[in-house]
């Protein structure tokens, strides 16, 4: 790592930092509503974008400056194993083409602004729809973390902040400064400052990206001699070469299904679908959003770029950065550093807002204020996003950055245990309300635990892949735990309706989950705080 701070790098990731932070507040005055004081405005844009602002804004949501630091030293790491991104990605898109129409419908008709509101709606059951806001909010205040952990990983590479022996505020203080210019324009432009940032975020990367992809080889030597490089290394460590061994394949497979699985499941995925204003948009975006996995497929070769560059980092994470410092002119690796931290930036502000709606919504509203008004749910969401940001900060500079991306691992387990309430809801009723409660306490238990007790590349515990019981294979605990969720789900369900168990009420019909934007019936102007609420449909 360079010695000192690299000023024409900081130069422009400052030029790049201030704009974004300028559009950020000026969103504010984008599509501006005549009343922004409810969820509708404030957490979901008005649910009034359209098809490139919705792609741009998914875009910008799931594809993060962890992502962009994190895949790529998993390549640098571990070799092609660390691959398996890209596949679930190309494993999603089919998969949210088939439920998320639907999810839109029936959110438009009822007014939902979270997946909480649908499961409560769809089953009446205030404890189920609890457990999942808990879930959402437990998986994604780690995601935060990660993201700040991307914009201090820059921070560092371009050497801000001093030494190990700085005072710690005078080291931190470039992240508290990033953290509270992002805390500030969420506050004050909601989801409309991510959906107009996106637009600079996905630019950049996609430029870095395409330089990077044909530079940074034309430097190394060519691609032979990258593949050349990256191989010996994994062949000397033991490794049998870059591709993952026999007996890693199964976790390779497991892996990469549990995370398409887990990947719309998580609030803030959920949060851009439902600002879309149709749900033709949402099937458009299913059919382009694939660009992206073509992005993460080239990105991801970085980490072999990394290896034959010589790029040596006792963190991983820092890998990257560390490569565009060592090959890139100074002037493009702050451009570079820019797609980082403004890639960060983006995903850190919806998961903020996603993570508050569920807890003003289906916490606040339904067990604290159930007469809450649409001002005073948007109130308590603006500063519940503030809190949940100060959450993440201190989670980041109090605790080792392992940890974080370990809790973010857990967090894809937990996720995953709401795909049956959530994603069965929406094709059926046959459920039991209490069967799905059941379940997912199943799947949560045992994902946590076996976490625990598998240790990981850096840790004792906190590993994702571990024995599958009955099969004798490798594979990841999410999955496992999922497929232990729907078991008990669906013989506590054949339990409970054999006994007719009380069910809870369904205010959803057949007809709302096909419906779009100015049919018949929908109501498009519904205030939030009585959308969804029983006997008002």
């Amino acid at each position: 790592m360079n010695d000192g701070v690299n000023g024409v790098a900081l130069a422009v990731f400052i030029f790049f930092f201030v704009a974004v932070t300028v559009m950020g507040f000026l969103a504010a005055r984008w599509r501006a509503a005549e009343n922004a004081n409810n969820l509708d405005e404030w957490g979901l844009g008005g649910r009034s974008f359209g098809t490139w602002i919705t792609w741009f804004l998914l875009g910008g949501d799931l594809y993060t400056a962890y992502t962009f630091v994190a895949v790529p030293a998993a390549i640098y790491a571990t070799g092609a194993a660390g691959f398996f991104a890209v596949p679930y990605t190309i494993l999603v898109y089919p998969l949210i083409f088939t439920f998320l129409p639907r999810l839109w419908s029936v959110s438009h008709k009822h007014g939902y602004v979270t997946t909480s509101d649908f499961v409560r709606g769809r089953f009446g059951s205030k404890g189920l729809s609890l457990a999942v806001a808990i879930t959402g909010i437990l998986a994604t205040m780690p995601y935060i973390a990660l993201q700040l952990v991307g914009i201090q990983a820059v921070l560092d590479v371009m050497g801000v902040g001093g030494g190990e022996n700085t005072n710690w505020f005078i080291k931190d203080l470039p992240l508290l400064i990033a953290f509270g210019v992002l805390a500030a324009y969420t506050y004050s432009s909601g989801l409309r400052a991510p959906a107009l940032i996106a637009f600079v975020k996905d630019t950049l990367i996609y430029i870095v990206i395409a330089v990077a992809i044909i530079y940074i080889p034309i430097k190394l030597g060519g691609f032979d001699d990258i593949f050349s490089a990256a191989n010996d290394k994994f062949t000397k460590a033991g490794a049998g070469g870059l591709a993952p061994a026999a007996e890693g394949q199964w976790a390779y497979g497991t892996l990469a299904l549990g995370s398409a699985l887990a990947l719309f499941m998580y609030p803030h995925s959920i949060t851009a679908t439902l600002s879309s204003r149709s749900r033709e948009v949402i099937r458009r975006n299913t059919t382009i959003l694939p660009l992206y996995s073509l992005m993460l497929g080239l990105l991801a070769l970085l980490g072999f770029m990394a290896i034959a560059a010589g790029v040596k980092v006792e963190n991983g994470q820092l890998a990257i950065p560390q490569l565009f410092e060592n090959m890139f002119p100074d002037w493009f690796t702050g451009v570079a550093f820019a797609a980082i931290g403004i890639g960060a930036l983006v995903p850190a502000a919806i998961m903020s807002i996603a993570a508050a709606n569920l807890f003003t919504r289906n916490i606040y509203k339904d067990f604290l204020r159930p007469n809450a008004t649409a001002e005073e749910e948007t109130k308590v969401s603006k500063l519940v996003s503030l809190l949940v940001k100060v959450g993440a900060l201190i989670f980041v500079l109090g605790m080792d950055k392992t940890v974080a991306i370990n809790f973010q691992l857990l967090g894809g387990i937990w996720i995953l245990q709401t795909f049956p309430a959530l994603v069965g809801g929406l094709f059926t009723r046959w459920f039991h309300r209490w069967a799905l409660l059941a379940g997912w306490a199943v799947g949560m238990v045992y994902g946590t635990w076996k976490a625990y007790d598998t240790p990981s590349g850096t840790q004792k515990h906190f590993g994702n892949t571990a024995d599958v019981p009955g099969i004798g294979e490798i594979g990841y605990i999410g999955l496992t735990a999922f497929v232990l969720n729907v078991v008990v789900t669906v013989v506590l369900t054949l339990i409970l309706r054999a006994v007719k168990a009380p069910d809870g009420v369904d205010e959803t019909s057949s007809a709302d989950y096909k419906a779009d934007a100015g049919d018949p019936g929908v109501q498009t102007d519904l205030p939030p705080a009585t959308a969804g609420a029983p006997g008002a449909h």
